[in-house]
């Protein structure tokens, strides 16, 4: 018990204090930045370098819930008219916000006053990985870990949808997870809430012109929170989850 005591004290308080204040390692690509700077004359190279097409000329614009995050259109653009922060403020309540240019650079998350007056204390949400890399999934998990600690805010994973106040998707939604996601959502008891995480779940990603996704069920449903990343960082989705219930 002794040496159990002496580890617990050299290890010191492991969580982050502060999570609103916290950022990641510095090359942590996060919120970018689109200059006011004119690009040179007839060029696209940003264009062209986007695997998932998240970047539109005239103007300058890009589409956070298509964007992977890589590096791609900072490097192949000669005006370096991009450059991405490693802000992780980047999700929203609308999804107009997230298209960033240099008029548009902030999303907005508007506090819904039911939600706040339900959830604000307690909040427990399902995770449903559809069709998913995995790498959404394992951010997700670090949220329960020492280090982000998300229970000490009242906000958990639980196993049962009975149990939950909502689901968290991640994944394109792959047509033998589209069932089970519908079923997901049937099964959670009202008032319930949709939080999209990951550009896979946002706009399908790389695979939305798969025939192996089927997203029709999400284009029938209200998304009340867009989470994006490739994959999603801990502190993304903490600060998201924080802000959408005006904590």
């Amino acid at each position: 018990m002794h040496d159990l005591i002496n580890v617990r004290i050299n290890q010191g308080f492991q969580s982050i204090k502060d999570i609103k204040k916290a950022l990641p390692f510095p090359r942590h690509r996060g919120l970018p930045v689109v200059s006011e700077e004119p690009c040179k004359s007839e060029c696209s190279a940003c264009v062209d370098s986007c695997p998932t097409g998240a970047i539109t000329l005239e103007p300058v614009s890009i589409d956070m819930k298509k964007c992977l995050f890589c590096p791609e259109c900072e490097l192949a653009c000669p005006s370096k008219k991009i450059h991405f922060t490693n802000n992780v403020q980047i999700s929203a309540t609308n999804p107009e916000t997230l298209i960033i240019s240099a008029k548009n650079n902030k999303p907005i998350i508007e506090v819904d006053k039911k939600i706040r007056h339900i959830f604000r204390r307690s909040l427990k949400l399902r995770s449903v990985s559809a069709g998913g890399c995995n790498g959404c999934e394992l951010e997700l998990n670090a949220l329960s870990n020492v280090n982000f600690d998300i229970g000490r805010f009242g906000i958990d994973f639980v196993a049962s949808p009975r149990h939950a106040d909502g689901v968290v998707l991640t994944g394109p939604v792959s047509e033998n997870m589209a069932y089970a996601f519908e079923e997901t959502i049937r099964a959670i008891p009202e008032p319930k809430i949709l939080i999209l995480a990951g550009a896979c779940a946002l706009s399908g990603g790389l695979f939305v012109d798969s025939p192996a996704i089927n997203r029709h069920l999400l284009s029938t449903m209200k998304v009340d929170l867009y989470i994006p990343g490739c994959p999603v960082h801990p502190l993304t989705v903490a600060n998201a989850l924080l802000a959408y219930l005006g904590r």
